[in-house]
C-alpha cells in the first residue's frame, strides 16, 4: 500500500510525459490577465461583470472537451488494436509457413527463413511508413540487397513487402509445397496484415476536422478571457491564481487530445512501436530456432 501511494504521488508530480510544456504559456497568460483584472478592480475600475458567466456555459465547453478527448483516445486505441492484430497475424503467418511449407530442396529452408524475415520487415517498414521516415539499416539486415535497394524507391514499402510474401507463397503452391487449403489460409492472414496497414493509414491521414479544432480553441480562449471578469468581485487578489488553475485544466484536456490523436510518433504518450517491432523480430527468431516434427510422406 505504501508503494502504491508513493507511485501515485510520483506520477502526479511527474513532468515528463505530461502536457505542461504544451500549455504553460497559455496558463501564465491567463494568470497574468487575471492579476491585471484584479489590479483594475482594486483601482475602482468597474471590471466586475458576473453576467458574463452566461456567455459560454461551462457545461457546453465541458461537453466539447469530452468529445475531443474521447475522439482522440478512440484513434489511439484503434491504432493499438491494429498493431496488436499485426503482431498476432505475423506470429500465425510465421508459424504456418515454418511448419506447412514442404522442403523439397536444400535451399528451401533458407527461402523459408527469408520469408519469415520479410514478416519482421513488414512490421518495421510499417512503423517507418507511418512516421514518414526513409528505409534504414533496420531493414537492410532482414531482406536481400536487391530488394532493399528497390524498397527505397517505393511509395509504400510495407505493401511491396506484402507483395513479396504473397509471391513466395504462390511459388510454393505452384511447386506443390502447399496445398490449396494451406494457401488460402496463409493468403487470408496476409490480407489481414494489409488491412491493418490500411487502418493505420486511415488514422494517420484523417485528422480532426479543422473547423472543430479551430472553434474549440476559440471557445477556450474566450472562456479564459472572460473568466476574470466573472470572479474578480468574489475572489479579489486570488483571481489570477484561480484563472491560471482553470486554464491549466481546460487547456490541459485539449492538449491531451492533441497528444494522443496521432499515436505513431516518438512522444511519451505514443504507442511503443519500436518495442513492438523488436517483439516481432524476437518471435520470428524463436520460430526459426525450432524444428518442426513433420512426417514426410
Amino acid at each position: 500500500m505504501i508503494i502504491t501511494k508513493s507511485q501515485w504521488f510520483k506520477t502526479a508530480l511527474q513532468i515528463k510525459g505530461s502536457v505542461i510544456y504544451s500549455i504553460y504559456q497559455q496558463v501564465i497568460l491567463s494568470g497574468a490577465f487575471g492579476v491585471l483584472i484584479s489590479l483594475l478592480y482594486h483601482a475602482h475600475i468597474p471590471v466586475s461583470q458576473p453576467i458574463l458567466a452566461s456567455v459560454i456555459p461551462s457545461i457546453v465547453l465541458g461537453l466539447l472537451l469530452v468529445f475531443r478527448t474521447n475522439t482522440a483516445y478512440e484513434r489511439f486505441w484503434e491504432g493499438r488494436k491494429c498493431w496488436g492484430s499485426m503482431v498476432n497475424t505475423i506470429r500465425n503467418l510465421a508459424r504456418q509457413i515454418w511448419v506447412c511449407v514442404d522442403e523439397k530442396e536444400l535451399r528451401d529452408k533458407d527461402n523459408k527463413i527469408d520469408a519469415l524475415n520479410l514478416l519482421a520487415a513488414f512490421g518495421i517498414a510499417t512503423k517507418l511508413h507511418l512516421r514518414s521516415e526513409p528505409i534504414n539499416s533496420d531493414l537492410e539486415a532482414l531482406i536481400p540487397e536487391s530488394k532493399y535497394i528497390k524498397l527505397k524507391i517505393m511509395n509504400n514499402p510495407p505493401l511491396e513487402i506484402a507483395f513479396w510474401i504473397s509471391d513466395y507463397l504462390q511459388q510454393q503452391y505452384n511447386r506443390n509445397c502447399l496445398n490449396s487449403y494451406q494457401m488460402a489460409s496463409l493468403q487470408e492472414l496476409l490480407n489481414i496484415l494489409v488491412d491493418n496497414l490500411g487502418a493505420c493509414e486511415r488514422i494517420l491521414k484523417t485528422p480532426m476536422p479543422l473547423a472543430y479544432a479551430i472553434h474549440l480553441k476559440q471557445l477556450l480562449f474566450l472562456y479564459c478571457f472572460l473568466l476574470p471578469f466573472q470572479i474578480v468581485e468574489s475572489l479579489g487578489w486570488w483571481t489570477g491564481l484561480i484563472s491560471a488553475l482553470v486554464s491549466f485544466t481546460l487547456f490541459g484536456i485539449e492538449a491531451i487530445g492533441l497528444e494522443i490523436e496521432n499515436p505513431f510518433g516518438y512522444d511519451e504518450n505514443d504507442l511503443p512501436l519500436d518495442a513492438i517491432c523488436q517483439t516481432m523480430k524476437r518471435n520470428i527468431d524463436d520460430i526459426i530456432s525450432l524444428t518442426p516434427s513433420v512426417q514426410k510422406l
